[in-house]
């Protein structure tokens, strides 16, 4: 599975999961945008770097997820209704499977939060003085693993940046590396 992150405009961009015998899936536009990094970036680092298959892009490798096929809403009522219903009946076979491995969309959605205030605290931003750091939560199995996608991002960062609107950054699942950035 192909996943791609395109800057769309000044403050916005795109994420497309193009898995191979499916119709490409768009988030257009994708929530959290960040002129360092957005969150869905950080959100495929802490995923493919670390192995949780069970994440928001395992998941859409498999099919399910928050992703809308491209095109689907285009169409009759009645063939936007037949897509939804297929995608609910997908997501409901994943969500049982899932259930089992919860924890990796929780160890995701946790180790994200921490991996890009992290990364943002090395960057020179000032941390809230109201609110705990969460190093004193951390696990030093956790910490271990947040310094390891902080790292990467220290990486895709500078490309991120450099993109012009249009550009993107190409990764295979499960890869952290980007196979294109232009």
């Amino acid at each position: 599975m192909d996943v791609t992150f395109r800057r769309t405009g000044e403050r916005r961009y795109a994420v497309i999961v193009q898995a191979s015998e499916r119709a490409p899936q768009v988030m257009d536009p994708a929530p959290g945008f960040d002129a360092h990094i957005p969150h869905d970036l950080v959100h495929y680092v802490v995923e493919a770097e670390l192995g949780l298959t069970t994440g928001v892009f395992g998941r859409a490798a498999r099919g399910g997820g928050t992703f809308v096929a491209v095109g689907s809403t285009d169409g009759s009522a009645r063939e936007r209704a037949r897509a939804r219903r297929k995608q609910q009946r997908r997501e409901a076979s994943l969500r049982s499977v899932d259930e089992q491995r919860h924890d990796d969309l929780v160890t995701s959605e946790r180790l994200a939060a921490v991996s890009d205030l992290f990364w943002r605290r090395r960057q020179g931003q000032v941390p809230d003085a109201t609110r705990p750091a969460p190093s004193s939560v951390l696990s030093r199995g956790d910490a271990e693993r947040v310094e390891r996608v902080v790292a990467r991002l220290e990486e895709l960062a500078p490309l991120w940046n450099q993109l012009p609107v249009g550009g993107e950054l190409v990764f295979t699942w499960p890869s952290a590396v980007p196979r294109v950035a232009r």
